[in-house]
């Protein structure tokens, strides 16, 4: 045993032999995108959302960007932009320069957002900046001037109106047409209850067209209707709006038989009191369509011009007196428009029958063809109030 013990102790010495340290890898960085809520202002201004490493690295890390529209659309609220940010070696916060476009209308405030992607020798952790664009305007433009009727007649008394002077819409009064589905037109525009395209401001009523992608529609705007809500049979209507004339819009007032969900269109009756494509912007329509079917769909109607000017520089009066057998439709209390029993033939006649008053702005269609480039969004039509009477 006594010549065993230096061996054991040669054997121990040689397993405590230390080790080379090793080197840590190195963690790769996160990336992150900040948030931004800026005033909209009236003019075109640059704004800076910030994108930043969670550590420096000896590498070059590089992520792509693109914008992405909401509630707020490329080239009417702000300017699209794409690219790729590069961090240098040791750099941990670069910026995203993007341009809001400022105007005057009020409006809700409107969304939008920049989504990072493809990071190199990094990850992201935050991969979306939002965008909010706050407004900051409180009237868009409304004329004083313009045609305006009575609010009494001798011989009848009122059956409902809106005058439009709340803070909301009356959803006693007036309900929403929704959807995106061409309406029968090959229309452009999806139809929403937002109070962006539809909202009171200083006693009128905003309808609002938008160039925004929203649910497959490259546009937005707002059909109102008192469908379900107020329907009458026979009486006279006033209507005072001012009207939008862009190329490729379509604004409407009229009214169709309540019967709809019964017979369907056109056997329903439709009443077009006004309507107005932007390739004319001088020139409004009255029209009535019936039929048993759209396959035999029929229509009669006309239009009327102003001498000077167009629609949307002023308010005007759009009226229709509808009896028993017949209407008659006027513009500033001038007739264009007379249609009776006779015009239908032998079809059955649907305008004897309840009707619910519609307004709204369509984008694009079969009639006024799409927008052009030239064509400016967001467009409005406003309406000052509606007026039914009955005779007593």
């Amino acid at each position: 045993m006594k010549n065993l013990l230096p061996l054991v102790v040669i054997v121990l010495f040689g397993c405590c032999t230390p080790k080379q340290p090793i080197s840590p890898v190195p963690v790769p960085p996160t990336i992150a995108i900040s948030s931004i809520a800026p005033f909209e202002g009236d003019v075109t201004a640059n704004f800076s959302l910030k994108v930043t490493l969670n550590h420096a690295t000896d590498q070059t890390v590089t992520v792509d960007f693109a914008t992405t529209d909401g509630t707020a659309g490329a080239g009417s609220d702000y300017i699209a932009k794409t690219g790729t940010l590069t961090f240098a070696p040791q750099t941990t916060e670069k910026t995203i320069d993007i341009t809001i476009i400022g105007d005057t209308l009020k409006e809700a405030d409107e969304v939008f957002t920049i989504e990072l992607s493809k990071p190199n020798n990094a990850s992201i952790a935050t991969g979306t900046g939002t965008v909010t664009i706050r407004n900051d305007d409180t009237y868009i433009y409304i004329p004083v001037d313009g045609y305006i009727t009575p609010e009494t007649y001798t011989g009848y008394e009122k059956l409902f109106q809106d005058e439009f002077n709340g803070t909301q819409i009356d959803t006693t009064l007036w309900g929403y047409d929704i959807g995106g589905s061409g309406w029968g037109n090959n229309e452009l525009q999806y139809y929403t209850n937002r109070p962006e395209n539809a909202y009171l401001d200083n006693g009128k009523l905003v309808i609002q067209a938008k160039k925004e992608s929203y649910k497959g529609s490259a546009y937005t705007s707002a059909r109102l209707l008192t469908q379900n809500k107020r329907t009458f049979t026979f009486g006279r209507v006033d209507i005072r709006a001012k009207l939008p004339v862009a190329k490729g819009l379509w604004p409407a007032l009229w009214g169709l038989g309540s019967k709809i969900t019964q017979t369907g269109w056109p056997a329903c009756g439709e009443m077009d009191i006004m309507e107005l494509v932007g390739t004319n912007p001088n020139q409004v329509h009255g029209t009535f369509h019936w039929g048993t079917t759209p396959a035999v769909h029929q229509s009669y109607g006309t239009f009327t011009r102003l001498p000077t000017g167009d629609f949307s520089d002023k308010f005007h009066v759009f009226t229709m007196i509808w009896e028993a057998d017949k209407a008659e439709i006027f513009m500033d209390d001038v007739s264009f428009f007379k249609f009776d029993k006779t015009k239908v033939g032998n079809a059955p006649y649907p305008f004897n029958e309840p009707l619910f008053l519609i307004m709204n702005v369509a984008v694009g269609g079969d009639w006024p063809g799409s927008p052009p480039a030239t064509t400016t969004f967001p467009q409005q039509m406003l309406v000052d109030y509606v007026r039914v009477f009955k005779k007593i």
